[in-house]
């Protein structure tokens, strides 16, 4: 049993040894890969767009809004009671294209992530079986501590898996 003992200990170092521990930046990955740019200038166009279409928009309330401020005294109750629900409808509508616009965003720039995403780990995985990597870590998902003496930095395996510089 003791002879069991010392050749257990005297492997098991050298098994741990053997594994291979990698790590990477996948912010600075995917902000370098080409599909990126495009989605996030795709992104800001869309978002100009809202914005343009919100602008309109407030800009159409406040000059409702400033027109029945100044005519509010001289009009008859019925023209008063139907501009100011003029005006909730506007505001509510106004509030309804803000978070419909909002929604927008968020999903596309989530459908574009999420292809750039799958992209970024099928490299990893790629990296990871050619390298025989136990695991490879992301140093960008807020991992308090990796020893860069026993984990290999193969960002620039990642980057080159998917064609970039």
């Amino acid at each position: 049993m003791k002879k069991l003992l010392v050749a257990l200990m005297m492997v098991l170092p050298m098994c741990a040894s053997a594994q291979k521990f990698g790590h990477f930046d996948s912010a600075a990955v995917i902000q370098s890969m080409p599909e990126y740019t495009t989605a996030q200038n795709e992104v800001q166009a869309k978002a100009k767009t809202y914005e343009d279409e919100l602008k309109r928009m407030q800009d159409e309330f406040r000059t409702k809004a400033e027109d029945y401020e100044k005519n509010q005294a001289t009009l008859i109750e019925d023209v008063k009671k139907r501009r100011e629900q003029e005006l909730q409808e506007l505001n509510q509508r106004l509030q309804e294209y803000y978070n419909k616009s909002q929604q927008d965003l968020n999903q596309l720039q989530g459908e574009k992530l999420q292809g750039i995403q799958q992209k970024l780990v099928k490299a990893v995985e790629e990296v990871g079986q050619a390298g025989g990597y136990v695991y490879i870590m992301d140093t960008s998902a807020g991992i308090p501590y990796i020893s860069k003496s026993l984990s290999t930095d193969v960002t620039s395996q990642v980057k080159a898996k998917l064609g970039i510089k």
